[in-house]
């Protein structure tokens, strides 16, 4: 299966035309998660010591945990995330607050570092910017860390088309000019 996780609001939205032209390249059912439908909770301290008491049972069957589950069965992941104010949607942060579980999507080892649960072995990173992109840490550079780090995903690939918004920018030919391979 290939989790879709889609921080894109606009119907014309660049990043999605973006994302949908990488997923046809890539083969298997796709389950899109739509960030912008999601009721995120609020996380504070009502939210972590019910999410605590959850994980200290072993009890991963309650709703709250859903996201977490379909990310860490997921064969590969596809991320679209417009390029926002040199990061991304505050959504999608609020959707890594909420996978990021312990003993879901991921442990600690003995010597206290993360260790990854995940199945994914391919993470897919796309984003669109009307300016250019200032710094690669920003944005990818994070869900990059996470994936490595927290969720044992090696494999991350970068995919941007910048200077959309420049005038004279020919759109069409930046984003043509992504390639997939």
């Amino acid at each position: 299966m290939i989790l879709f996780v889609n921080a894109c609001v606009r119907r014309q939205s660049r990043t999605l035309r973006l994302a949908k032209k990488l997923l046809d390249t890539l083969d298997g059912e796709i389950k899109e998660v739509k960030l912008e439908k999601i009721d995120f909770p609020i996380v504070n301290e009502d939210f972590i010591n019910r999410r605590e008491a959850f994980v200290n049972a072993g009890r991963y069957d309650d709703p709250l945990f859903a996201l977490g589950k379909d990310f860490a069965d997921a064969d590969s992941i596809v991320i679209a995330a417009p390029y926002y104010d040199l990061s991304f949607p505050a959504m999608l942060k609020q959707y890594f607050e909420q996978i990021n579980v312990l003993g879901l999507t991921f442990i600690y080892s003995e010597s206290g570092m993360p260790k990854g649960l995940c199945k994914a072995k391919r993470l897919y990173y796309v984003t669109t910017a009307g300016g250019p992109v200032i710094s690669d840490d920003l944005g990818f550079g994070y869900v990059k860390m996470l994936a490595n780090t927290f969720y044992g995903i090696e494999d991350v690939f970068y995919y941007k088309a910048e200077g959309l918004d420049i005038a004279g920018a020919d759109v069409e030919a930046i984003l043509d000019g992504v390639s997939f391979e």
